[in-house]
């Protein structure tokens, strides 16, 4: 990347290339009352993850608001075919799980939402690794300032606090039909008196499993998808890197050639394998979200 052209000095090593790509362009909007507690710095916020899902999400709801925009009656197009058929699916999960048809009128198309906005996120690691963070670089070394520290990711979903942030509202979401269905006392009740009984002795016991079950199914709802898109992202680096060897240092009598064909390979297979991944991944975090809202309107 532009960490190689630093100030006419070598190519990185591929622990520099990975670190520098694993770097995200950050802003302080801290205040003085604001100061970084531990390994989290409160004041720091991820742009490029904030503009890359914000983007997406736009351009999702775009893409739903256009196919319902031009549904017709008739034979449809393939683009609103495909689009009800997505709509079918996810209606036919929601039913499957929320028996309430009144808040399905709301989950049904919050979970379609969730799949097709997840979706796109995940699809930007099919984006080649360097094309976007070069083309950031070059305006950033335009505007006079040092293009090796020009970090850009563009893979939202495979940065933490997006997929915590997304898991979080879910949690949310839980939370308001858990009162809407059950009441403030009736959730307060259930709160204490589950899973081990309506006992009084036990009241401290459940609400402690409440609270931890809360923070498990947020926490691995979250991790599951960071897990799964950082680690393809890892993958597409080092694939990027075969192919950075085999330009930098090209030697068809030291392997050069066949580091050079063993990138293409490599990177063609792994991306075919993960358009199922980018796929499965928003298909679980939206079934999730659909079985989590489905708990929330059953009592124990």
């Amino acid at each position: 990347m532009a960490a190689a052209e630093h100030a006419g000095t070598h190519a990185p090593t591929a622990g520099e290339y990975i670190q520098h790509h694993l770097q995200h362009l950050q802003k302080n909007f801290a205040f003085e009352d604001v100061k970084q507690t531990g390994l989290v710095d409160f004041s720091l916020f991820n742009l490029d993850s904030l503009f890359f899902s914000v983007l997406l999400g736009i351009i999702g709801c775009f893409l739903l608001w256009k196919a319902a925009r031009k549904a017709t009656s008739g034979v449809p197009g393939r683009f609103q075919a495909a689009v009800e058929i997505l709509c079918e699916m996810v209606d036919t999960q929601a039913k499957g799980v929320i028996h309430n048809a009144k808040s399905r009128k709301l989950v049904a198309p919050l979970a379609l939402t969730v799949f097709v906005w997840i979706f796109l996120m995940n699809a930007m690691d099919m984006v080649p690794v360097d094309l976007i963070p070069e083309m950031w670089a070059a305006y950033y070394g335009s505007t006079g300032h040092d293009p090796a520290h020009a970090y850009m990711r563009v893979v939202a979903t495979a940065d933490l606090s997006t997929t915590l942030g997304l898991s979080f509202s879910v949690l949310l979401i839980c939370i308001f039909y858990s009162i809407k269905i059950k009441g403030m006392g009736g959730w307060a009740h259930e709160l204490v008196a589950a899973p081990f009984g309506d006992k009084v002795v036990l009241y401290p016991i459940n609400f402690l499993m409440q609270m931890i079950e809360f923070a498990a199914k947020t926490v691995s709802h979250g991790m599951r998808l960071f897990g799964n898109m950082f680690a393809g992202e890892l993958i597409f680096m080092l694939i990027a890197l075969m192919g950075g060897a085999w330009a930098w240092q090209f030697n068809p009598l030291a392997g050069g050639f066949w580091l050079g064909f063993g990138h293409v390979v490599a990177g063609t297979v792994w991306s075919l394998f993960h358009i199922l991944v980018i796929t499965l991944q928003a298909f679980i975090f939206m079934m999730l979200t659909l079985i989590y809202v489905g708990q929330a309107h059953d009592s124990h």
